[in-house]
C-alpha cells in the first residue's frame, strides 16, 4: 500500500498543505501513521477520503456537516446520493449551456451570410434561424425526390455501356425533364430570399430563380422591393408553413 506525506497528498488533491493540516486538526482526516520523527503519513484510503472531503467542500458543505457525514453509519450512501444529485445538476447545466452555444453558433452562421452587421442584419439572422429547420426539411425532400431519377439514370448509363441499351437512357431523359420541372417548381414555391440591401423578404419569378447564379445558400437575384441585383440569402417561404 502506498504512503503519502502531507505535501504529496495535498498535491494529489489540488489543495495546500495548510488545508490538509487543518483537516487533521478538525479530526476529519487524521494520518494513518506517524513516524518516529513525528512525520504524518497517509494511505490510499486516506487519499480517497481526502478526495471525498474536497468534493463535499466544492458542493459548499461546511466542515461540521462533512464531519457528520463521514462519521455516519453509512456515509457512502449519503455521498452516493450527493454524487448523483451533482451529476444531474451538471448534466442540466451542460445541456443548458450547450443549447446557448448552439444558438450562438447558428447566429454567427446566419450573420456570416449578410453583408454587414447592423440592427437589420441581426434581424435577418434571427429570421434565418427561425426558418432553418423548415428550409432543411425542404432541401431534404428535394434530395429524396431526386434519388429515384438518379438511380434510374446511372442504371441506364451502365446498361448502355454493358448491354448497348441506349434507348433506356433516352427514356430516362424524357422522364427526367418533367420531373425536374415539378421539383424546381415545388422548390420555388417553398423558398423566398432576403435582400442584403433593403432587408426585405421577396420571391423572384420561377424563371429568374431557375437560371440565376447561385451558391448552396444564396442566389444572385434582383430584389423586387429595391431593385438591387446581388446575392440574396435563401430562406423558407414565410407564407408557407406546411
Amino acid at each position: 500500500m502506498s504512503k503519502y506525506t502531507t505535501g504529496e497528498i495535498a498535491k494529489l488533491c489540488g489543495v495546500t498543505v495548510r488545508t490538509v493540516q487543518y483537516y487533521d486538526t478538525r479530526g476529519i482526516l487524521e494520518p494513518s501513521e506517524l513516524t518516529d520523527g513525528g512525520r504524518r503519513l497517509y494511505t490510499d484510503d486516506d487519499l480517497h477520503k481526502m478526495k471525498i472531503i474536497c468534493f463535499l467542500r466544492d458542493l459548499g458543505l461546511p466542515i461540521d456537516a462533512i464531519s457528520q457525514i463521514l462519521s455516519d453509519e453509512d456515509p457512502s450512501a449519503v455521498i452516493s446520493l450527493l454524487l448523483a444529485q451533482q451529476e444531474e445538476e451538471l448534466k442540466s447545466d451542460i445541456s443548458e449551456k450547450q443549447e446557448k452555444l448552439n444558438k450562438l453558433g447558428e447566429l454567427k452562421s446566419a450573420l456570416a451570410q449578410v453583408s454587414e452587421v447592423s440592427v437589420d442584419s441581426i434581424g435577418d439572422a434571427a429570421y434565418l434561424m427561425s426558418g432553418k429547420d423548415r428550409l432543411k426539411k425542404i432541401r431534404m425532400k428535394i434530395i429524396l425526390l431526386g434519388i429515384p431519377n438518379t438511380l434510374f439514370q446511372w442504371t441506364a448509363i451502365a446498361l448502355w455501356i454493358t448491354m448497348g441499351w441506349w434507348w433506356l437512357f433516352v427514356i430516362q431523359m424524357v422522364l427526367a425533364i418533367p420531373q425536374a420541372i415539378l421539383i424546381t417548381r415545388y422548390y420555388h414555391k417553398k423558398v423566398s430570399y432576403i435582400c442584403p440591401h433593403c432587408h426585405k423578404v421577396f420571391k423572384p419569378t420561377y424563371k429568374e430563380m431557375l437560371f440565376s447564379n447561385h451558391t448552396p445558400t444564396t442566389r444572385k437575384l434582383t430584389c423586387t422591393e429595391c431593385g438591387v441585383n446581388g446575392f440574396c440569402v435563401e430562406v423558407a417561404d414565410p407564407e408557407d408553413k406546411r
